[in-house]
């Protein structure tokens, strides 16, 4: 099992190009199975998600095909997926257990072929996300569904019809589920308090372009009219919001300098408004966006993580660990998950000042934070840890940096090409 090593206390200075969306990649993918033609992906970061997806869709009867990308390795791959026969309607445990992203197959699979078996997801470490959302969605639109063995049996034998769909909370993942299925039921649908995320706006765009008839993208009802076929499509994976954010807080805690290149600023209002309040400027650029501390330390900001256009609940621990090193105190508050807040213990292993109260966290600013080793318990948790590491004093040795492979694309080459001393290498038996 790999660790990641940092020796902190450098500033970094550079820039960093913006790998596309793994949140965006692996619906789009989903949608692949939508169609008998290819769809052509570019700009698909190379991520164990990605790869994980990739078999899953394989075992269906998706032919895959990557062609890898620039020489750096930083400017995505492009993808080709052809369904040309549904070869299984099974998504099975041993692939879905290792992603909740799975469960995206289901709505498609459902409309294209009327059936789908689909291991529920289980457990999460950051929280439960039931999939009831998506299944009473389904069951609006006239499939049949019954829960065994730990399986969503679903059927439509006579095909999917438009309805409207009131989602009670917002979800992303229910909402690109039925986004997806409705594309080939008979009829009008309407998505009603849908989620806005750019990466469900990215896979409705894709499916626009795969022939699908699409209305009100970006905002909260979403109406979609049904079509006997989808055909194949290109397109371009959006640039990562969340690995944005992840790096503009590099450049803040380590009072740096970094270019963001690809960088969507308007992808990130609500996190750009934060980084300003704790002095830090973000200027767009042609290129992306430009990052570095407006003068003096990061000063405490009260944070509440919400659903898009809100403050994002995956750059919530990110935000605790700049937090950590600021000047005053910061309260941040999870609205999103429960059990979000599990990279607390190991920050504190740094000498961060954090004391939980339910769904939210105080912080007490630090003057400085030391190395020591710790424990990567999800995605965003880990590169919490990373960010920590870049601006303490001392060493810091990370363990199950697998977490971070699932979603940031060559993190240390990146952050090393910007002066940052890290290193990756196999941990000791």
């Amino acid at each position: 099992m790999d660790q990641i090593v940092i020796q902190g206390g450098r500033r970094l200075k550079g820039e960093i190009r913006i790998s596309g969306a793994k949140n965006a990649a692996l619906p789009l993918m989903a949608a692949s199975l939508l169609t008998a033609d290819t769809l052509s992906l570019s700009n698909v970061p190379h991520l164990a998600d990605i790869a994980t997806m990739a078999r899953l869709l394989a075992q269906h009867g998706v032919e895959v095909h990557m062609n890898g990308g620039a020489e750096n390795g930083f400017d995505g791959g492009v993808l080709d997926l052809k369904a040309g026969t549904i070869s299984s309607v099974v998504a099975p445990y041993d692939l879905v257990r290792k992603m909740r992203a799975s469960v995206l197959v289901l709505g498609p699979l459902l409309a294209r072929v009327g059936e789908a078996k689909v291991s529920l997801p289980g457990g999460c470490a950051i929280g439960t996300r039931p999939v009831d959302l998506h299944l009473h969605g389904l069951e609006l639109l006239g499939a049949e569904i019954v829960l065994e063995e730990g399986y969503i049996h679903a059927s439509a034998p006579k095909g999917l019809t438009g309805a409207a769909v009131v989602f009670p909370k917002v979800s992303v993942g229910a909402t690109e589920n039925l986004l997806m299925a409705a594309c080939l039921a008979r009829g009008e649908t309407q998505l009603i308090n849908a989620a806005r995320e750019p990466e469900v706006t990215d896979l409705g765009e894709c499916l626009i372009k795969m022939g699908a008839e699409i209305e009100g993208l970006g905002s909260d009802k979403i109406t979609i009219r049904g079509v006997e076929k989808l055909h194949g499509a290109e397109h371009a994976v959006v640039a990562d919001r969340i690995e944005t954010g992840t790096y503009a807080m590099a450049a803040a805690i380590t009072d740096g300098e970094l270019d963001l290149i690809g960088a969507r600023a308007d992808h990130l209002d609500a996190v750009i408004k934060v980084l300003e309040e704790a002095g830090v400027t973000v200027e767009e650029t042609n290129r992306g966006l430009h990052v570095k501390r407006t003068n003096g330390p990061v000063r405490g900001v009260d944070v509440m993580t919400e659903p898009y256009p809100g403050f994002p609940t995956d750059l919530q621990a990110q935000t605790m660990a700049l937090m950590s090193t600021a000047e005053g105190a910061a309260m941040i508050t999870e609205s999103i998950f429960e059990n979000r807040f599990m990279h607390v213990p190991e920050l504190a292993r740094m000498g961060a000042n954090v004391n939980v109260h339910g769904a939210s966290a105080m912080v007490r600013g630090q003057p400085q934070l030391t190395g020591a080793e710790v424990m990567a318990t999800d995605l965003r948790a880990s590169v919490s840890l990373v960010l920590a590491g870049l601006a303490a004093q001392g060493e810091t040795v990370l363990n199950r940096v697998y977490h971070l492979d699932r979603g940031y694309e060559q993190l240390e080459q990146k952050l090393a090409a910007c002066g940052a001393a890290i290193t990756r290498r196999r941990a000791p038996q």
